[in-house]
């Protein structure tokens, strides 16, 4: 079941199997997300923890989105140090939008990506 709230903090949990990196979500309460997925039902900002399981350096450098123009999330800040991301959402569109978390690492100069989480504007 997705998360349904208006600020929430979600850990993004990454992992290494057989070399490649997984990714898990979970609440800092450690309830599993499965997917990542948020319903949002009122303005608020989600934020999203980086836990770096793999050893690699990982850091959030960004968030790519397959449909950016659809007014789900307003806004995108990433710390400095590249452990969280935030996403502003006003909740004035409603439907879903799907995005891929962009991160680097200390090893080399490839990006990696996320699977796609998506956030969902149910407003009321």
């Amino acid at each position: 079941m997705p998360l349904t709230q208006a600020a929430s903090l979600i850990q993004v949990i990454v992992h290494l199997e057989n070399g490649e990196p997984v990714f898990s979500y979970q609440t800092t309460a450690g309830q599993p997300l499965p997917n990542g997925d948020v319903t949002v039902t009122e303005a608020g900002t989600i934020t999203y923890q980086l836990v770096d399981n793999t050893g690699k350096g990982l850091r959030f450098i960004g968030v790519g989105f397959v449909t950016p123009f659809d007014g789900i999330i307003d806004a995108i800040t990433v710390s400095s140090d590249g452990q969280l991301v935030q996403m502003l959402d006003m909740d004035r569109s409603a439907g879903t939008t799907k995005f891929q978390f962009v991160l680097t690492n200390s090893t080399n100069t490839l990006m990696v990506l996320s699977p796609d989480p998506q956030v969902k504007n149910d407003p009321e």
